[in-house]
């Protein structure tokens, strides 16, 4: 049938074009022959025309053919090949470019075959192009265009974009809402029927309600509510099977697919809370807050954890006080009856609250709150002891300072709330920083044990607070505090005094002059304005200075001398305060006088100190330092070598050497240098003890026998009983005690050695008793300052 069409369709062409048909057209393969370039021979010396070319029509195969390859589409011919031989070709995407070897053209024949079966959902179309040249490769003809359509068979199903659809609708909704949009596509032509879809639905799961709730648009997939009854609580959820078909629909020539539309009915607020009893009850202790009475519990068939479940309880009555709250337990959806402020038993003993519970959201139109939205709590109160309260607290009361003490103050008491309770209150100090106060454990009287000063450290800002404990006699015991403040006022106690205590100046001040003010314990009209005055005492104060007051609390101070030497100065200044009875007070202002530079600056060593030091004074101390150090090395060296010079030599000190300017080193137990060489028996013999050479007293030693007579010791027999030598020791002991010419230390007599098991007592000057007072000791002045302190120690009269 194709044939015979393009067969027809070629011969009417070949005519319009004057090309007269090839015989074989009727026959067999319908051939395109190439509209001839020459003119017509008829036609000779009349006007020439050229003949015209023809559009090819397109050439219909239909996609998936099951015939056998290759397969013969069309010949294509030219006129020119009855002259001499001609080679076709095609080109174009199928041929000779990708997808190549679909199509292909016999060289000397001209049939166009194709040779494989053709997809339409992948080309659609080829565009190829048929070319005749003559055996050199000369092209004979133009280039004919042949379009080859593939026809559209139905061979593909419908496929859901999605394979499970998922869409919402509330609760209630009416008919008529619309859900959501199933969508499907068809591969095959959606101009022919191939690509024509229709929807419906197959089934719905479950059929509660009715089986029809939902309806689909057959066209474009939508669905949309037919029925009234959609219930949360009842069905949360329909499944519904969608059938997509081509061909129209036509369920005997289509083809279909299934996809699940999963429609979840959402929650809306048309339950209320519903309370699970009409009466809770509860108890607390009085006094107690942040204390859960009771938990309320409510049913709520709306989806939990939604503003639709969510409760809010609410007190209507009972509690016009506002003592109570219901928060909500986010897990549990409870109502926590609380206390927020605190019960008194002696007040109220039982609370009886109306709650209602309601959404976090409003309910639906029409549904309306059922009685068992609201309830009642019972709540009792519980006796519990109480702590006594102070009253007033703190309480305040104003005194003068300066109460003596046991001096009444005040009554301090409290009051115990436990009005059904009979108790007793005890009470005690708890704090009082200054001591000063007792309190009576019975009654509560306050009384002094001190003195009140005001200008006690432990007072502020003319405040003083003490706190006391009541305590009653409940088991277990309750005690409350109280704070006494006590407001003291000012008497005038408290004498003025200078400030500053100390300044300093130059020895000629420029100027001449500086200020000073009072200082003073007490408030006005206790202190200032003040007087100042210079004391009478000592003369040259007044002589000296002068003092001028220049406001109620400075004065200046000035001097009348022009020059004053350096020193340190203490002024005696009289200043007297303006209280009823005024107070005076003589406070002594120091006042050194130092050397200054002409900046005016002080130039004693001690402010050179305190005002710090450069770093060239800093090096130049060190460098004094560091030479000292080496002079005392060099004096320590000399005197070890002198000291071995004269351990060498073993001599007696020179008389030049007098003591006054010597150090006399001993390192022995015994006597000083002339203790070196010693005769025992001078303890047997004492009458051979020979008086020393008279020497001028300048050059006398002090540890020798001043030249005076000498006493008479006692003499020791020639043959002494063994014990005897201790009555001789203890009579040359008094002799020595009683010698007026004896210096004040040991060395009249010299002992190295003592023996063992003697029976003689100390042979210390410490121990006798003579403490030679009557000594003249004056001749010391003659030996230097060093020896002027002993002078005046041991010489003089006896003032």
């Amino acid at each position: 049938m194709q044939n015979d069409i393009t067969k027809n369709y070629v011969i009417s062409l070949l005519q319009v074009q004057d090309i007269p048909a090839p015989p074989a057209l009727s026959q067999g393969l319908q051939e395109i022959w190439f509209p001839s370039r020459q003119t017509d021979s008829s036609s000779v010396g009349q006007l020439k025309r050229m003949k015209r070319d023809w559009v090819i029509p397109p050439i219909n195969v239909p996609e998936n053919s099951r015939g056998e390859f290759p397969q013969d589409l069309v010949r294509i011919r030219s006129d020119n090949d009855k002259n001499r031989s001609l080679r076709y070709s095609v080109t174009g995407p199928g041929a000779d470019q990708p997808p190549t070897g679909i199509f292909i053209i016999h060289p000397i024949s001209g049939e166009l075959s194709v040779m494989k079966p053709l997809d339409r959902e992948h080309i659609s179309n080829f565009h190829l192009r048929a070319h005749a040249v003559d055996l050199n490769g000369n092209q004979v003809e133009s280039p004919i265009d042949i379009v080859i359509n593939v026809i559209d068979m139905n061979d593909n199903r419908p496929e859901f974009i999605h394979q499970i659809w998922n869409g919402t609708i509330p609760e209630g909704s009416k008919p008529g809402t619309f859900v959501m949009t199933v969508t499907s596509v068809d591969k095959d032509d959606p101009k022919t029927a191939n690509g024509m879809l229709r929807y419906k639905i197959v089934s719905q799961n479950p059929e509660s309600p009715t089986s029809n709730m939902f309806t689909i648009n057959n066209k474009t997939g939508g669905i949309i509510t037919v029925a009234a009854g959609l219930d949360r609580e009842k069905v949360p959820q329909y499944t519904l099977i969608i059938q997509a078909t081509d061909m129209e629909g036509n369920p005997m020539y289509g083809l279909s697919n299934t996809a699940t539309a999963v429609i979840k009915v959402t929650d809306i607020n048309d339950n209320p809370p519903e309370f699970t009893a009409e009466t809770f009850f509860g108890e607390v202790p009085e006094n107690r807050v942040n204390v859960i009475v009771a938990n309320l519990t409510v049913t709520d068939k709306d989806q939990p954890n939604t503003p639709a479940w969510n409760t809010v309880y609410k007190i209507t009555g009972g509690d016009p006080t506002g003592r109570f709250s219901v928060p909500t337990d986010p897990t549990t959806n409870e109502g926590l009856v609380t206390v927020v402020k605190p019960i008194d038993y002696e007040i109220s003993r039982t609370y009886v609250l109306t709650v209602v519970a309601v959404n976090e959201v409003s309910l639906a139109r029409g549904i309306h709150s059922p009685r068992q939205s609201t309830a009642t709590v019972s709540i009792r109160v519980i006796d519990v002891n109480e702590s006594p309260n102070f009253e007033p607290n703190p309480k305040l009361i104003k005194l003068e300072e300066g109460m003596q003490p046991e001096s009444a103050l005040t009554t301090f008491t409290a009051q115990d709330p436990d009005r059904f309770m009979q108790q007793t209150i005890r009470y005690t100090r708890l704090s009082d920083p200054a001591n000063w106060l007792r309190i009576d454990p019975n009654t509560g009287h306050i009384t002094t044990i001190a003195v009140l000063d005001r200008e006690s450290p432990y007072v502020k800002d003319n405040m003083y607070s003490a706190t006391f404990l009541a305590s009653d006699s409940g088991i277990p015991p309750a005690s409350g505090t109280g704070t006494l403040q006590i407001f003291l006022l000012d008497i005038n106690d408290n004498a003025p005094h200078v400030y500053p205590q100390e300044t300093e100046m130059c020895e000629k001040p420029e100027p001449n002059g500086f200020n000073i003010t009072a200082l003073d314990g007490d408030l006005s009209p206790n202190a200032g304005p003040f007087a100042f005055e210079l004391a009478n005492r000592p003369s040259d104060i007044q002589r000296n200075w002068t003092i001028t007051r220049l406001s109620g609390d400075f004065a200046q101070l000035s001097l009348k001398i022009g020059f004053l030497e350096s020193g340190i100065y203490e002024i005696p200044i009289i200043i007297t305060d303006s209280g009823n009875l005024p107070m005076s007070n003589t406070s002594y202002l120091r006042v050194k006088v130092c050397q200054c530079d002409h900046n005016g600056d002080c130039t004693d060593q001690q402010h050179i100190v305190a005002a710090g030091l450069g770093t060239g004074a800093i090096i130049a101390i060190l460098l004094c330092i560091i030479i000292l150090l080496i002079l005392v090395l060099l004096f320590v060296v000399w005197m070890k070598r002198r000291d071995k010079e004269r351990q060498a030599k073993q001599l007696l000190i020179d008389p030049e050497d007098d003591v006054r300017d010597n150090i006399l080193k001993y390192d022995e137990e015994g006597g000083g240098e002339e203790d070196q060489d010693y005769d025992l028996s001078q303890l047997q013999q004492p009458d051979t003890i020979e008086p020393d050479a008279i020497k001028p007293v300048g050059i006398r030693r002090m540890d020798e026998r001043p030249l005076h007579p000498e006493p008479q010791y006692p003499i020791r027999s020639a043959a002494p009983h063994p014990g005897d030598i201790g009555d001789f020791i203890n009579e040359g002991l008094k002799a020595a005690d009683n010698d007026p010419t004896a210096p004040p230390y040991d060395s009249l007599l010299v002992f190295d050695y003592e023996g063992s098991g003697s029976t003689a007592g100390s042979l210390s000057s410490l121990n006798s008793s003579s403490s030679g007072g009557d000594q003249d000791y004056d001749y010391l002045n003659d030996w230097g300052p060093r020896f002027r302190k002993l002078a005046d120690m041991y010489g003089g009269s006896d003032d």
